[in-house]
């Protein structure tokens, strides 16, 4: 059974930082395509970034380009979402996800395997 567990999240001052991390078991994600989404209530859910395994590639939503930074570890089985410069437009439940070879980094119908979310609150 796949399993991802998300972590880190919480209550931030705009302009602070948290660091998320999302540790996979059932599965070997070595040579999985990863990525993080978020989403408020009422609203759809919003890509954040993607890491492939195939050199490492990254790939940013437009409102997050240049503030925060995926990586993994696949040793360790985990992605991390580091988040800089917070705004309160960041606040929204923040969901890992990960499948092989994602067509379309961006969107969530390419993932086959979600966990439950962490929520990131950002204050002004």
């Amino acid at each position: 059974q796949v399993q991802l567990v998300e972590s880190g999240g919480g209550l931030a001052q705009a302009g602070g930082s948290l660091r998320l991390s999302c540790v996979v078991s059932g599965r070997t994600v070595s040579r999985d395509d990863m990525g993080w989404f978020r989403q408020v209530p009422g609203k759809e859910r919003e890509f954040v970034a993607a890491i492939r395994w195939r050199f490492g590639s990254t790939y940013y939503g437009n409102a997050v380009k240049g503030r925060f930074t995926i990586s993994r570890d696949n040793a360790k089985n985990t992605v991390y979402l580091q988040m800089n410069s917070l705004k309160p437009e960041d606040t929204a439940r923040y969901y890992c996800a990960t499948t092989t070879t994602a067509q379309a980094m961006s969107v969530p119908t390419a993932y086959d395997y979600w966990g439950q979310g962490t929520q990131v609150t950002v204050s002004a």
